[in-house]
């Protein structure tokens, strides 16, 4: 299980290992696997599944956040945001 899931993370690469993490669990987003609604992992669950520290994968759920793709409730947990669509996507302005 964690051997599939640390192939997605490449410390060697010129990209923050959280932005690689955040990537792919964005890119699980997008393909469905994810869906909205969907409670992410605990940061410390995370930290095993991609097997990096706690510290990074506490940027990984603020990244998330940031990209609009979750929300933390706090005592209760992250969970997958449906994509948002803002006013400059057509809307009558």
């Amino acid at each position: 299980m964690g051997d599939d899931l640390g192939r997605r993370v490449d410390p060697s690469l010129p990209v923050y290992v959280y932005v690689q993490v955040a990537d792919d669990i964005g890119r699980r987003i997008g393909t469905g696997e994810l869906r909205p609604g969907a409670r992410l992992p605990s940061e410390r669950d995370l930290a095993l599944e991609y097997g990096v520290s706690y510290e990074t994968a506490r940027r990984v759920t603020k990244l998330l956040r940031d990209r609009g793709l979750a929300i933390t409730v706090p005592s209760k947990g992250t969970y997958i945001q449906a994509p948002e669509h803002g006013p400059a996507d057509g809307g009558d302005a």
